[in-house]
């Protein structure tokens, strides 16, 4: 049974709308009064992120939040392995600081594991009828050619490997040897917990609603780039 369910955010350079995030993750229900903690890892931004979730704070002392700042920029990997270090709900969830991904469909991702049949659920931006912001063309290209790259090598059917909604047994996860510290981390933690012994995997569809590099997206083309290394560096040679 599910009691607590940890919400992973790693920040950077999000001061304009973390208390969005925040607000949508504070009034998020959980089926079966599941208990919400929430884990902000501020990645040392350079803008206000820190005063604006310090002011959050404040304002929904209700809201169970660690926050944790590093001291240097180390990426979002890093920051996630911070954030799933210290988790201590029976699964934990990864919630971008953007507004790309609504906290309401949370419940959507737990229905699998609380009915039994899974222990990890990823939240897909390409199934379903959720709704869908339509953008680059390039990069939903290159999104669903990492997915296949990756499959072809964990034996997976995913449909959507680089989602920001991932959900974990916690303690599954944090048996893992992660290392990669930026974007690489979404190959990485795929190809790992697809080697886990019986592991039940399932996907539910998802809404997207991605931001322009004007609006503040920050993945680029030499992150496409290094997760094609991570998907052959934890895929085909099988690293640690």
């Amino acid at each position: 049974m599910i009691q607590k369910l940890s919400i992973v955010v790693p920040a950077y350079n999000e001061g304009r709308t973390i208390h969005l995030i925040l607000e949508k993750i504070a009034a998020v229900k959980l089926v079966n009064d599941i208990e919400k903690e929430v884990i902000l890892v501020n990645d040392c931004s350079k803008d206000d992120t820190e005063a604006a979730v310090f002011r959050f704070m404040a304002e929904h002392p209700e809201l169970n939040l660690q926050y944790h700042q590093h001291a240097v920029n180390a990426g979002k990997g890093a920051a996630l392995h911070t954030g799933i270090g210290k988790a201590t709900g029976e699964y934990l969830i990864i919630q971008d600081a953007d507004l790309e991904y609504d906290p309401d469909e949370y419940n959507h991702l737990l229905v699998p594991i609380i009915k039994g049949f899974a222990d990890v659920v990823y939240g897909s931006r390409f199934m379903g009828s959720n709704p869908h912001r339509i953008l680059f063309f390039w990069h939903s290209i290159g999104n669903k050619f990492l997915t296949f790259l990756s499959n072809f090598f964990t034996n997976l059917n995913l449909t959507d490997m680089e989602t920001c909604y991932k959900l974990f047994d916690t303690q599954q996860v944090q048996s893992l040897n992660l290392v990669e510290k930026r974007f690489g981390f979404e190959p990485e933690v795929t190809a790992k917990i697809a080697r886990i012994k019986g592991i039940r995997i399932y996907e539910v569809g998802i809404s997207y609603y991605g931001r322009t590099y004007e609006e503040g997206k920050k993945i680029g083309w030499r992150d496409g780039v290094r997760a094609i290394y991570c998907i052959l560096k934890y895929g085909l040679f099988r690293a640690k």
